[in-house]
C-alpha cells in the first residue's frame, strides 16, 4: 500500500473514533489532537519500514550525488 493511501487511511479511521468527541471539545483542541495524532502516525509508519515518497526521494537523491563524488575521486 503507498504510504499516502496508509496516511489516509488512518486518518479516516481515525477521524471516525473522534467526530463523537469534536462536538464537546472546543476546536483549537481538536486541531492540537490532530496535529499530535498525525506526527505519531508518521511515526508508527516509518518505524513499520515505510518513509514518505518525498523523504525517499530525496535520499535516492543524496546517495546519487554521493556515488557521483566517489566515481570522481577514484578517477584521480
Amino acid at each position: 500500500m503507498k504510504d499516502k493511501n496508509l496516511s489516509d487511511a488512518l486518518k479516516n479511521i481515525i477521524e471516525k473514533e473522534l467526530k463523537a468527541l469534536s462536538k464537546i471539545i472546543p476546536n483549537d483542541i481538536m486541531n492540537n489532537i490532530e496535529e499530535g495524532i498525525s506526527e505519531q502516525v508518521q511515526n508508527i509508519i516509518e518505524q513499520s519500514g515505510y518513509v514518505k515518497k518525498t523523504k525517499y526521494q530525496n535520499l535516492e537523491k543524496i546517495i546519487k550525488d554521493l556515488e557521483k563524488r566517489i566515481s570522481e575521486l577514484e578517477k584521480h
